[in-house]
């Protein structure tokens, strides 16, 4: 099914930066977590308070404050307003229908795109919005719920593993944005298992049903694509070199994420076109398996036809039909048949029709 968003009407006619969540509305309280670290140490905590946050602003470590949640649209508000957020930015972040972009500001850099999981159970593409914003030495992450493919980044972080806790805020954009298009190839590789599946189901057992579940992966290819396809232009832009926020040190790995994001784009294709040939596929099969119906049919109507004309024969009812009196006639026709129905599934043996 594809996504779409019916409560963007609701906020139709409002003053720009006007704070209003458009998305799914919960009932769970959101959730502040805070890590602070440097090449020497490291500290995390659950903020209970938004305010909490405030005091990183102008450490010299790095500082990811991630927030679940937001239906809290106040929360949202106060550290907006803290750290120098334009309301335009509060606006999008509550809005989770945005495409993917960056936009660069005087204090920090926002960056928007999609987190995709893949439900085993019922076969479909989860999505959501994640938000950063990028200043000096912080990272403010903002996600619809709970639960990402983050937690490799927080064990790197926690442990020291790798380059992250020696970089800057920007590499920390980096690793995060390397986990969500990681995560993709994952999703990929499931709808791939699919799409494999269906195809041999059509070849083996076409029905009409098969037509529902191709539908089903055309709408998720379709999500996909839109989801991926501008996340290539916000990437291409954190290459340029020309954002101040981005240090030169750190755009060839975002070069990196870029040619990740490059073999997505292209696994999404190759499935868009295999997609295409299901319903292909699903037209021949149908169109074999009448064949094969009609040509069973056939055959049984065509050594029907001669043994259908000796019965009609014998059946007209005039005094002088030959052999009518005949004491061995009844048995000799039915002998005659018989011998007839023999030759005729012979020769179609050796036509092999059968």
């Amino acid at each position: 099914m594809i996504r779409s968003n019916s409560k963007m009407s609701g906020k139709a006619g409002m003053p720009p930066g006007t704070l209003v969540h458009i998305g799914e509305k919960r009932s769970t309280k959101a959730k502040v977590t805070i890590i602070d670290y440097n090449e020497k140490q490291f500290h995390e905590k659950e903020a209970k308070k938004i305010e909490e946050s405030f005091s990183y602003k102008s450490r010299s470590s790095v500082t990811w404050i991630n927030i679940d949640g937001l239906h809290q649209v106040d929360i949202i508000e106060k550290i907006g307003n803290y750290f120098g957020m334009h309301p335009l930015i509060l606006e999008d972040i509550l809005n989770t229908s945005q495409r993917p972009k960056v936009e660069e500001f005087e204090d920090h850099l926002f960056i928007v795109f999609k987190m995709l999981t893949y439900d085993g159970s019922v076969k479909k593409i989860d999505s959501e919005q994640v938000s950063m914003v990028l200043g000096k030495n912080f990272v403010i992450s903002f996600q619809e719920k709970e639960g990402d493919v983050f937690e490799g980044i927080r064990e790197r972080i926690r442990h020291a593993k790798g380059k992250i806790r020696n970089m800057g805020a920007d590499y920390l954009v980096y690793a995060l944005m390397d986990a969500v298009v990681d995560n993709y190839f994952t999703v990929l590789e499931q709808i791939g298992d699919n799409i494999e599946e269906t195809e041999e189901d059509l070849v083996s057992r076409p029905v009409p049903k098969m037509l529902h579940t191709i539908k089903n992966l055309k709408n998720e290819m379709i999500f996909l694509r839109r989801s991926v396809w501008p996340l290539r232009e916000l990437i291409s832009n954190l290459t340029r070199g020309d954002m101040k926020f981005i240090k030169n040190m750190t755009i060839i790995f975002f070069r990196d994420v870029y040619d990740h994001t490059i073999q997505v784009i292209d696994m999404i294709e190759s499935y868009r076109d295999m997609l295409s040939g299901l319903m292909d596929i699903y037209l021949s099969s149908i169109s074999n398996k009448m064949n094969e119906v009609m040509k069973v049919l056939t055959i049984i109507a065509t050594i029907f036809i001669p043994l259908t004309f000796i019965v009609g024969v014998y059946g007209m009812n005039f005094e002088f039909i030959p052999e009518l009196k005949w004491k061995w006639g009844y048995f000799s026709v039915w002998g005659f048949m018989v011998s007839v129905f023999i030759l005729m599934i012979s020769f179609f043996k050796r036509k092999k029709w059968l």
